[in-house]
């Protein structure tokens, strides 16, 4: 009975089920009801557990790496026959035979939208400027595959099917070649290739082939039809090719007369919308009564609506809901329709195997043949060729129409599903273990700002969450003083969480025009940011901009940026703080993630980092029109993160409208050391590091006094202080009338002028000084840019590594051997 469940709805002259049509709702358990004996509250239960299975699942699977689809479908065939159905209890109580209408039909709903979804979010002009390399590549990795689809269809097609041999062909070829475009991108973003070359290619080259395979499957559902005179599946192509040119002629023009109708900036009226979405569901019709399915209609529908707020108006409205509850019901349905104890016998299983073997080399064969005719590394062409082997929606719609028009019979069905679920559990592992994108590690030597030459080209990597922190970081940039002698090189990086949506991976097209609407509210902020910075680069000399986006989790973005530093050899990162300023002067965490990363990129990045308390940054007055004058004060403590911290606001103090206030702070009372009352060798190293350190303090600030001597924008003075609170009197007393404080994090050093700072820190990464600056109950509206000094222990390195430099094998080994040795000693010992 439950074998014959997925095609009671076809198959009504085997199994006869009786619907009650005042069975819906249940009168209550109190009346005796049994409520799973009513279609409304089984449907309900259906739902709760397919969304809770999946969900489980990809909990279960995020370790692996897998992507969603695999743990939908997985949660299907547990769901169904294979697994929790073989208990037949289970199986008539949770998903009876009569309960299989509803749910397919909520599941096709779904789909329809989903796809529709899909068609909006598919930029067709990314085709027409996609290159003839990602051409022939998707028609590469699509032809092989269809033909080894073609061979194995004769060992699997038996001949009392009643289905001709070349519509099964074409069914296999379809299921086997297609690549799964949403889950690609979702796999290359999980595995940070989405912004190389390679990514890009295979994004193209997905994208092509989906179109390919949308095209293959409308003729294959063509052909289906049991009916086998020709004539018929000839009206069914023909007249689905009218319904494409309607869609393109007749409703993309009136769709672009509701978007002029609606001025910009505002939001489309609730009917214009329930128009759409009412079409949505004609063209399913359409297409169906035509004899093509009905998801065809509503992809069509999706892709003539043109690209802008629109399509970003009905993603925001649709998305979550039918991506989140809906569309997994369809995949549920798929694997309640597998049952894989219907593939008997050794050899059965073997074919199974072996279709899977030759389908992925195939692939991969197809993908290498046209990658080496381009000259690219083999080692690329095999892992293109992998990741086209990305299964999803389109191959499973694929195999349910088969399965409904009775093309595939149980025992193809479950195979082809096992196919598509291990083709696609394979790629990331494999991926990871054969493809390490070859990275440039040149040691470079200026690192750090305190390295970087007075001449030379001064390169800065800016992070951005959102447009907020953009007029803050164009101020401190344009402070910098970028100059012929020594330009600016901004690298401006926004960072976007990686989500499970489609929508959010397609801002990574760069090649999309100048001037087009953006598609989801990420590619808005995107745009805002880069026109922001692309603004200010055309309006100051000795300044060029490179805008990137990173789309990954919070989790590893520091990753990311530590590539990129890398990469472009930067010598300072500049990221905002977690927090943001309120109306009322306090600050409010923006997302807790962003602490995170920032901690994540302290400890690990390749240069220094200056992490920016954002309270507005507008100067006093205005010299000229493109100049305004800034007030900025250093607090020197001591410690290579202050030197740097003066390193930068020195090269600041050289732009004519900046005046610099550098205030070094000196303990009043020097303590004899207790610590050297004991023969203790290590006390002795780390009492010498202590002096390394102060001896390198006074030689840089004698260098620095020396080359001010002369200007009258830049005031030092020395101010005593035996305590924190006296430090703290002293920094309370200057903070009205300057609008930047730069000050170095301070790890590592110990100092009886910080002392009870460090007691109740909200913010332990930034620092005692820095911390004290960035809290809300400090009576100031100034930013704040605290910075950390990379120390390496390179040969480009003077000083020991701290704590939380980034170590390497050795180096890490010195680093905590430093800890330990540090702190008993701190306590007798403080730095002056």
């Amino acid at each position: 009975m439950e074998q014959q469940m997925a095609t009671a709805a076809n198959k009504t002259d085997e199994t006869i089920v009786c619907y009650s049509p005042n069975m819906i709702t249940t009168n209550g358990v109190w009346q005796g009801d049994n409520p799973l004996d009513y279609s409304l509250p089984l449907f309900i239960l259906q739902l709760t557990l397919v969304v809770v299975t999946t969900r489980l699942l990809v909990l279960v699977l995020k370790p692996f790496r897998q992507p969603r689809v695999i743990s939908e479908i997985i949660g299907g065939v547990l769901l169904g026959p294979s697994v929790l159905g073989r208990n037949t209890a289970f199986a008539n109580t949770i998903f009876p035979l009569r309960s299989v209408m509803v749910l397919e039909t909520m599941a096709n709903v779904g789909l329809l939208y989903f796809l529709f979804l899909v068609g909006v979010e598919m930029d067709i002009s990314v085709i027409r400027r996609t290159g003839k390399k990602a051409l022939a590549i998707a028609v590469g990795g699509m032809t092989l595959p269809f033909v080894i689809g073609g061979c194995f269809s004769f060992i699997l097609h038996k001949k009392n099917q009643g289905m001709n041999q070349g519509t099964f062909v074409l069914f296999l070829g379809v299921a086997l070649s297609v690549t799964a475009f949403p889950v690609l991108a979702r796999i290359l973003a999980e595995l940070k290739l989405i912004n190389t070359e390679l990514g890009r290619i295979a994004m193209s080259s997905a994208l092509v082939n989906d179109m390919c395979a949308w095209v293959l499957l409308a003729f294959a559902i063509a052909l289906g039809e049991n009916d086998t005179s020709t004539l018929a599946s000839l009206w069914v192509i023909l007249s689905g090719a009218a319904f494409v040119i309607f869609c393109v002629f007749v409703v993309r023009p009136a769709i672009c007369w509701m978007i002029r109708r609606t001025p910009e900036g505002e939001s489309f009226s609730e009917f214009y919308v329930c128009l759409i979405l009412t079409g949505v569901m004609i063209s399913g019709f359409i297409t169906d009564a035509i004899g093509t399915h009905s998801v065809f209609g509503a992809f069509v529908f999706g892709l003539v609506i043109p690209n802008g707020p629109l399509g970003l108006t009905l993603i925001e409205k649709l998305e979550d809901f039918v991506s989140g509850l809906l569309l997994p019901l369809f995949f549920a349905i798929s694997g309640l329709k597998t049952n894989i104890s219907s593939i008997q016998g050794t050899s059965t299983w073997m074919i199974t195997l072996l279709v899977i073997v030759l389908a992925c080399a195939g692939k991969i064969a197809g993908t290498l043949l046209v990658s080496l005719v381009y000259q690219m590394p083999i080692r690329e062409g095999v892992t293109l060729g992998l990741l086209m082997n990305t299964k999803g929606l389109v191959e499973m719609i694929v195999l349910n129409v088969g399965k409904d028009q009775k093309v595939l019979d149980d025992e193809s069905f479950a195979i082809m599903v096992i196919v598509a679920v291990v083709m696609t559990g394979i790629i990331t592992p494999i991926v990871t273990s054969i493809y390490k994108p070859a990275r440039r590690f040149l040691p470079y030597k200026r690192r750090t700002i305190q390295k970087s030459k007075p001449d030379s080209e001064f390169r800065a990597l800016v992070c951005v969450h959102t447009p907020r922190n953009v007029p803050t970081i164009i101020n401190l940039l344009e402070a910098s003083h970028p100059t012929k002698r020594s330009p600016i090189c901004v690298y401006v990086l926004h960072l976007v969480e990686l989500t499970g949506r489609a929508s959010a991976m397609l801002i990574v097209h760069n090649t999309r025009k100048s001037g087009r609407p953006a598609l989801n509210r990420t590619q808005a902020q995107s745009d805002h940011i880069i026109n922001a910075f692309e603004n200010y680069e055309q309006h100051t000399g000795c300044v060029t901009v490179q805008p990137l986006t990173a789309i990954s989790p919070y989790s590893s973005m520091h990753e990311d940026i530590c590539n990129l530093a890398e990469d472009k050899r930067v010598a300072l990162i500049i990221i905002p703080f977690h927090k943001h300023q309120t109306v009322d002067g306090g600050m409010e965490a923006t997302n807790p993630a962003f602490r995170m990363v920032n901690q994540n990129l302290l400890a690990n990045a390749p240069c220094s980092v200056g992490i920016l308390v954002d309270r507005g940054l507008n100067g006093s007055t205005r010299l000229a029109a493109n100049q305004v004058t800034h007030n900025i004060a250093v607090l020197f403590f001591g410690g290579p993160d202050d030197r740097e911290a003066l390193a930068y606001a020195w090269r600041m103090s050289e732009h004519p409208g900046n005046n610099l206030t550098v205030m070094r702070f000196i303990a009043a009372e020097e303590v004899e050391p207790a610590a050297r009352q004991s023969p203790d060798q290590n006390g002795l190293t780390v009492e010498t590091e202590n002096d390394n350190q102060r001896q390198l303090d006074e030689e840089y600030i004698n260098e620095f006094r020396m080359k001010i001597a002369n200007d009258e924008s830049v005031v030092y003075t020395e101010k005593l202080a035996n305590n924190g609170e006296e430090t703290l009197a002293a920094i309370r007393s200057m903070d009205h009338a300057h609008d930047l404080f730069i000050v170095g994090r301070g790890q590592g050093v110990t100092s009886p002028l910080t002392d009870g700072l460090t007691d109740w820190s909200e913010c332990p990464e930034l620092g005692a000084i820095g911390d004290l600056l960035a809290s809300s109950d400090f009576a100031s509206t100034v930013s704040v840019l605290v910075v950390q000094q990379y120390v390496g222990m390179g040969p480009q390195s003077d000083g020991v590594a701290t704590p939380d430099s980034p170590g390497h094998g050795e180096e890490q080994f010195a680093n905590t051997e430093l800890i330990s040795h540090r702190s008993p000693q701190a306590m007798f010992n403080p730095q002056h």
